[in-house]
């Protein structure tokens, strides 16, 4: 694979791609992420614990990453329509999204505030032709994120820190001015000062949750 540039977020269908079983709560499951040559980017296969035992070695090509989960039934959607999520999470989820290469070193920073608070579990490690890839786990829907990271230099680091923080404060302003009772502000999420512990370049969890 040559370039990956499709960096979407993954989410899990609930089922077993091999027998199509829904997952129920708290049942252990693996999560695959392949190459897909259409897109030059990834799909997602969830398997049942007995289809991957069943279909491990049979698979051709290999995943390109993969680790066991645990399925988390989702809560049940709240009736009134919500408001923008002006968080880190949701800011990062837009930025995903939105796919911009302006926004990849924010999506970076982004995606550490986030592990840091435990929200994003990390699952893998990768290295392409190109770059380093950080893969995600959500904690509570298991959403897998697919973050690059672009190598940024401790004073760069800083920089984007500050920026982050500065569109964290301008989003939470414009939902306070915009919104019911608005003349409260909430204080911006802190990114942090010191700088973010790296991913282990030699964490590979594929190897460690055959």
């Amino acid at each position: 694979m040559a370039i990956i540039q499709d960096w979407k977020i993954r989410s899990t269908t609930a089922r077993c791609e091999l027998t199509e079983e829904p997952f129920v709560d708290e049942q252990p499951f693996y999560t695959c992420i392949f190459e897909d040559p259409e897109s030059d980017g990834f799909i997602r296969r969830d398997y049942s614990v007995s289809s991957w035992e069943q279909i491990r070695d049979e698979l051709d090509p290999p995943p390109f990453s993969f680790w066991r989960s645990t399925y988390k039934a989702p809560a049940p959607e709240p009736e009134e329509e919500t408001i923008k999520d002006t968080s880190a999470e949701g800011m990062l989820r837009r930025f995903i999204e939105e796919d911009d290469p302006r926004t990849e070193n924010a999506r970076f920073i982004l995606a550490l505030m986030l592990e840091r608070k435990k929200t994003l579990v990390p699952t893998d490690v990768k290295e392409t032709e190109t770059r380093r890839l950080l893969f995600y786990e959500h904690e509570e829907t298991r959403d897998v994120f697919i973050v690059a990271d672009p190598g940024l230099r401790l004073d760069e680091i800083e920089k984007v820190q500050e920026e982050v923080a500065s569109l964290l404060a301008a989003e939470e302003k414009q939902a306070s001015d915009s919104g019911p009772g608005s003349g409260g502000e909430s204080p911006p999420e802190d990114p942090g000062g010191e700088e973010p512990a790296q991913a282990d370049d030699e964490g590979e969890k594929s190897s460690q949750t055959e």
